[in-house]
């Protein structure tokens, strides 16, 4: 069977992302320790910690950006343990992060149709994209799901920071994605932006899972189904969101006996 059957043939029944001993060392510094951990097709997951937790190597670690010293990552069942990020991306893998990587001098639109075009067959093509190429019609729609069509002409770099954090997102849609790490999306964001935020995490596709890593509690628990909190570069413990809440270990150790 070649390489592409075992792909497909492995997807079916596969779990989204299965990390199996994974540790992470720079020098004598271990950044994360024996790490395991299973997340189903479009399951919506939390992992919470404080910092130094190891949630930040977590991702570098399943985005390719880190390789782990130990341990193996499996996506959709195959073995990307020493896959280039480049290669994950293209199997179906997005990220955003905690600091803005977008084109400022650019429109929204632009922003999103450069996304779209560097995930497709054509995105070395030098032809300007017609009225109708399907492309710009992908990056209408994923601008329409981060609410941003009213200011699609704007420069980014006339954008609130809450927008642009929705741009981000828009970004790490294109292309069909069928994971996200969601990478602090709610920091520096007021109250009514982090409301806009989780009635846009809450309206993805079902098939799209995702993790996210947030210091906002109240976010992140309104947007996923399980939890996993980390600490000192281990996980040591998970559960529902109801669940995680009413642990005395994570009140004592995160939540101080409420999280507002």
């Amino acid at each position: 069977m070649d390489s592409v059957a075992q792909r497909l043939s492995a997807v079916g029944s596969a779990n989204a992302l299965e990390l199996r001993g994974v540790t992470r060392l720079f020098g004598a510094l271990a950044a994360l320790v024996d790490v395991s951990l299973t997340v189903r097709p479009g399951e919506r997951r939390a992992v919470l910690g404080s910092n130094g937790a190891g949630k930040t190597t977590l991702f570098n670690c399943i985005t390719g950006d880190f390789l782990p010293t130990s341990g193996t990552i499996r996506f959709f069942g195959e073995d990307v343990t020493s896959f280039p990020p480049y290669e994950r991306i293209r199997r179906g893998l997005r990220r955003t992060y905690q600091i803005s990587a977008l084109f400022p001098g650019l429109s929204v639109l632009d922003n999103v149709y450069l996304a779209c075009r560097g995930v497709s067959r054509g995105r070395y093509s030098l032809l300007q994209p017609r009225r109708n190429d399907a492309l710009v019609n992908a990056a209408e729609n994923l601008i329409e799901a981060v609410h941003l069509t009213p200011i699609k002409g704007r420069l980014v770099a006339e954008l609130a920071y809450g927008q642009q954090r929705q741009l981000e997102i828009a970004l790490a849609l294109a292309g069909a994605p069928r994971f996200i790490l969601f990478d602090e999306p709610a920091a520096g964001l007021s109250p009514t932006e982090r409301a806009e935020l989780i009635e846009i995490l809450s309206g993805l596709p079902g098939h799209i899972g995702y993790i996210i890593i947030e210091h906002d509690m109240d976010v992140a628990l309104r947007v996923v189904e399980s939890v996993t909190m980390m600490h000192n570069r281990h996980i040591f413990n998970e559960g529902s969101p109801q669940e995680i809440e009413s642990d005395p270990e994570v009140q004592d150790l995160y939540l101080g006996g409420g999280h507002g």
